[in-house]
């Protein structure tokens, strides 16, 4: 019964010394996405964990603006210039900044 003779010592499986850490990357992993999820509920954007629309500005009303637009899986960014566009259209709103800093959104009809 050569089968079931048993070592003396260490076995196969006690040789590897990294038996202990195999899934470490998975917990440094899991770890990470719960860090992410963190980051994005403490400056109150879980929208971009999600497959909900949004549109951010960065630096309003500087030189460096940007604004960053998130349609579903999709993100554009949109930098700045000094061109001037000219289209022709008709108005469809008007936008108002009040005495105390509030912006008024005006539909026209």
């Amino acid at each position: 019964m050569k089968f079931m003779k048993h070592k003396r010592g260490r076995s196969d499986e006690d040789s590897d010394p990294l038996t202990g850490v195999a899934n470490l990357f998975d917990v440094a992993m899991i770890f990470a996405v719960g860090l992410l999820v963190m980051m994005m509920m403490y400056v109150n954007m879980p929208e971009l964990l999600t497959s909900q629309d949004v549109t951010i500005v960065k630096n309003p009303g500087q030189e460096n603006m940007q604004v960053i637009i998130k349609n579903e899986t999709e993100i554009e960014v949109l930098n700045m210039t000094d061109e001037s566009v000219t289209t022709m259209g008709k108005l469809v709103a008007s936008l108002y900044e009040t005495e105390s800093g509030a912006t008024v959104y005006v539909e026209e009809k």
